[in-house]
């Protein structure tokens, strides 16, 4: 298996439903109170492209896509279309996240978007970024394109110059989410001429 850098089909998923899920076990004990235990540190999206298919052509193209990544086999890029942007907006800023705080040695930094307030906020790693969307800002300064690097396969910015004691790091980018077929058939349905219906295309993150 492995990972194929090439994104479903946009007019296709852009029609799709799916969001995060996380895995939390709750025990009602005898008095009624419950324990509850979270089991995973990260949430891990699911998605269902079938809502996306409108057409024969459409069907086409998510047949062609299914045969090359051969089912369930190779992962690959999905853009949530709720959810793709550091600020929500296809215009991100290099102020909208904060990815840390210089040290004076450190030069590398992952990526990562902030989920909720200051109570007890949520912070997801960043780990398919679009290189080319990355932006970079040191104690509030944007840094020039080549003043980094992105790791499109990590989601990891490296600077060329540490930043100082106590500089804050931020950053602004568009990404995708890893993912994978969750199915190894399709069942299709021709309805006409020219439509074809798709009862389900499940789609689950990959964790890296």
């Amino acid at each position: 298996m492995s990972f194929h850098a090439v994104r479903f089909p946009l007019d296709i998923s852009l029609g799709a439903r799916g969001g995060p899920e996380r895995a939390t076990d709750i025990v009602t004990l005898a008095s009624g109170r419950e324990e509850r235990n979270s089991r995973w540190l990260h949430s891990r999206r699911r998605y269902n492209a079938g809502y996306g298919v409108k057409s024969r052509a459409d069907m086409a193209a998510v047949l062609a896509f299914f045969e090359e990544r051969r089912g369930r086999f190779h992962s690959f890029l999905w853009r949530d279309g709720l959810d793709y942007s550091s600020n929500g907006t296809d215009a991100p800023t290099a102020l909208d996240q904060g990815i840390g705080t210089g040290d004076g040695v450190r030069v590398s930094f992952d990526l990562t978007k902030r989920y909720g307030a200051n109570f007890d906020p949520y912070l997801r790693p960043i780990t398919r970024p679009v290189a080319a969307s990355v932006l970079v800002a040191v104690a509030g300064s944007s840094l020039a394109a080549a003043d980094f690097s992105v790791d499109a396969l990590s989601g990891v910015v490296a600077l060329d110059v540490a930043p100082a004691l106590g500089a804050a790091v931020t950053a602004g980018f568009l990404f995708d989410v890893p993912v994978r077929f969750d199915i190894d058939r399709l069942d299709v349905e021709l309805t006409s001429f020219d439509a074809a219906e798709v009862p389900s295309i499940p789609l689950i993150e990959v964790r890296e």
